[in-house]
């Protein structure tokens, strides 16, 4: 038999739920600065843009693969109504959380994609092993991992603010953690997602403001771990040498994804077939609402289209950067130019996979890419970006 609460208890807990919901209804508060606004708004287009680019690129593959049309569609949408009120709640954050939870993120991260590694519940996609099957939830352990390395990046780069001249005092010690969360990244065999991290800690270390030579000699040191990793698998061999000589690519296997591509943009157009009209999502193009779903962009929107999302892409890097430059705090200028850096890395391998600028990595479009983890992580990051500047802007907040 239960004890029923004491009657002072029962108020104070019955208030904890309507508490968040005003939380998370309340509009946001007055001082939220022009840059901030701009980079909410955009973010929030390009969700419902990828809403429906998902559902136009995938309803041959969700039909084939489920009898439903709207599988990987309804999915997708379910994380984005999850997403998008956890950003808006951790744009309302105090930014000293953040610097809290920068350990707890990662560790859990770290856990989890080691899991996917050394258990049965890791799941093998594309050659890769970074997925973690939980029950009916598939998710990406690497996608938490990189939100942690932000937040400890900017966490631990702020307490090391008088002795960021140094190598040893700040930037060696700087790489270890990150160091060894982007292995289990690529113990799992993910390229494509450990590049962007890497890239991740080198942006975090320039905005930190390190001495120009260490942080050379650090992209020194990661180019040649890049190369490395490169030429360690025959597959990644032979998506480098069909990138290097597209002409003797063998069109049925290297060159097939890359090739089909070329003809989702070019049957696109100026104007685009219109939604929903793409030729090449009927089981021509791989990965066809993932990795190359900017193909799908093309064919279905055209040249307006896919310029529509470069020129949003292009807002969203002045933002950025008016943010990263206005930043009053060591660790606001580190986790908006870390976040900074991974939205805008992922965009640009991503699309300059599809137009055959570099060779194909498995990276997605951040906000349109189908991938509920991807989509959760990058909404909360960008909405620890604001809160950061609403700090910044309201030093006696509380």
């Amino acid at each position: 038999m239960t004890t029923p609460l004491p009657d002072a208890d029962r108020p104070a807990r019955a208030a904890v739920a309507p508490r968040i919901v005003r939380v998370l209804l309340a509009p946001l508060p007055r001082r939220l600065s022009a840059d901030a606004a701009v980079l909410l708004a955009v973010v929030l287009f390009l969700v419902m843009f990828g809403l429906v680019m998902v559902l136009s690129a995938s309803s041959v593959d969700s039909r084939i693969d489920s009898g439903d049309s709207f599988t990987v569609f309804l999915r997708q949408a379910s994380f984005a109504a999850v997403g998008v009120p956890l950003m808006l709640l951790a744009a309302r954050m105090p930014a000293t959380l953040w610097a809290r939870l920068s350990g707890p993120v990662l560790l859990v991260g770290c856990a989890l994609q080691l899991l996917a590694l050394v258990t049965p519940l890791g799941v093998t996609v594309n050659g890769n092993r970074n997925w973690l099957e939980l029950g009916p939830l598939t998710f990406q352990p690497s996608e938490i991992v990189k939100a942690g390395i932000v937040l400890w990046l900017a966490m631990f780069l702020a307490q090391r603010e008088r002795r960021l001249g140094e190598m040893r005092g700040a930037v060696l010690p700087t790489l270890l953690v990150p160091g060894a969360a982007i292995g289990l990244v690529l113990l799992g065999g993910d390229l494509g997602t450990a590049m962007i991290l890497l890239a991740v800690v080198v942006g975090a270390l320039y905005f930190a403001g390190v001495r120009m030579r260490h942080l050379l000699l650090v992209v020194g040191v990661i180019a040649v771990a890049v190369v490395i990793a490169a030429i360690s698998r025959p597959s990644r061999l032979a998506r480098i040498g069909a990138f290097l000589d597209p002409a003797s690519a063998d069109p049925g296997d290297d060159g097939y994804q890359t090739l089909n591509g070329y003809y989702a943009l070019s049957d696109g157009g100026v104007f685009g077939a219109g939604i929903g009209g793409s030729k090449e999502k009927w089981a021509w193009l791989p990965a066809v609402d993932t990795d190359f779903i900017f193909a799908i962009v093309g064919d279905d929107l055209g040249f307006i289209g896919a310029c529509t999302v470069l020129a949003l892409l292009i807002v969203l890097a002045i933002v950025f950067a008016r943010m990263t430059r206005g930043a009053q705090t060591i660790h606001q200028r580190v986790l908006t130019g870390a976040v900074m850096t991974w939205i805008l890395g992922e965009s640009l391998v991503n699309i300059a996979v599809v137009l055959g600028l570099f060779p194909v990595l498995g990276v997605p479009l951040p906000f349109v890419s189908a991938g509920g983890t991807a989509l959760l992580s990058a909404l909360v990051m960008v909405g620890a970006v604001v809160s950061t500047s609403r700090s910044a802007s309201a030093p006696s907040e509380r």
